[in-house]
């Protein structure tokens, strides 16, 4: 049996399969090695994963996380995984997992829009392109922080309308202090914001809201998916529950750039279970 897990910074979606058919489901928390220390991961593995898949025999695992694109920080998530799971292990970042669950074995342009953003130029083999997502604070356009975090200072800069504001404040039950510490002094500030970015989503028919998620996504494609040489031609894939919850503000933004996206998926899983059958 194999262990495919695909790991961003607020979850961990793992499945066991046999012969490219699931066998077990189980989610835990994301891990992400720069955010999270070995310890940390290792504690995480223990009191939520092994109690769920001590009775099957795992011959291999899968990783596909976050947080894992150069050989520091994937050594430290398989070693954080082999001291708990004996098995043979290869970890590759949470990109790649995306590009081989989108594309298969065919060239394409994969993004990721969840909790954070990302994006490549895929071969159907290797990424060959990839530039740089550089996180919530300088970059991850469209990604649910930093819709959490455009919301969150849109509402107490006074740029919502009155209602809108005051519907944000009653929902949440969170003062300027209590997030600026959430923010700058607690750990996971991304996972924090990402959890505003549903307001935005129950309350999309707002103008001023819609507009925010517009442009966000705009960025997204401006800074990151137009950057890639042959993007006219080239199929668009995207997988995370921002691309997926909303697919249709996304929709609109490619066609307005004359471009087509192909495919849109909650998770990667379905695809990595298939690419890895």
């Amino acid at each position: 049996m194999i262990l495919i897990a695909d790991s961003g910074s607020t979850k961990t979606e793992w499945c066991i399969a046999e012969k490219g058919k699931p066998v077990k489901r189980v989610l835990t928390a994301g891990m992400n090695p720069f955010f999270q220390t070995p310890g940390g991961m290792e504690e995480l593995l223990k009191q939520s994963l092994l109690p769920e898949i001590k009775d099957y025999a795992i011959e291999s695992i899968w990783f596909y996380g976050a947080g894992c694109a150069s050989p520091e920080k994937k050594r430290i998530v398989h070693d954080s995984i082999y001291k708990q799971i004996q098995a043979t292990i290869e970890v590759q970042s949470d990109l790649l997992g995306a590009a081989r669950a989108l594309c298969g074995r065919d060239p394409g342009i994969a993004c990721i829009l969840g909790t954070g953003a990302n994006s490549c130029l895929y071969n159907g083999k290797l990424i060959t392109e990839n530039i740089p997502p550089l996180g919530y604070i300088l970059g991850d356009e469209g990604s649910g922080a930093v819709l959490g975090k455009l919301l969150v200072g849109d509402c107490l800069k006074n740029q919502l309308p009155d209602y809108l504001k005051s519907r944000f404040l009653d929902q949440f039950q969170v003062g300027i202090a209590e997030l600026l510490d959430r923010v700058y002094k607690q750990p996971f500030p991304n996972r924090y914001l990402a959890t505003f970015s549903r307001f935005l989503l129950e309350n999309i028919d707002e103008p001023c809201l819609h507009e925010l998620v517009y442009n966000s996504f705009r960025s997204f494609f401006t800074r990151n998916v137009m950057l890639y040489p042959g993007f006219l031609d080239t199929p668009i894939h995207f997988t995370g529950s921002i691309a997926y919850y909303y697919q249709d503000i996304l929709k609109e933004v490619a066609h307005s750039l004359s471009l087509e996206i192909q495919n849109i998926e909650q998770t990667p899983m379905l695809g990595l279970l298939a690419y890895h059958a």
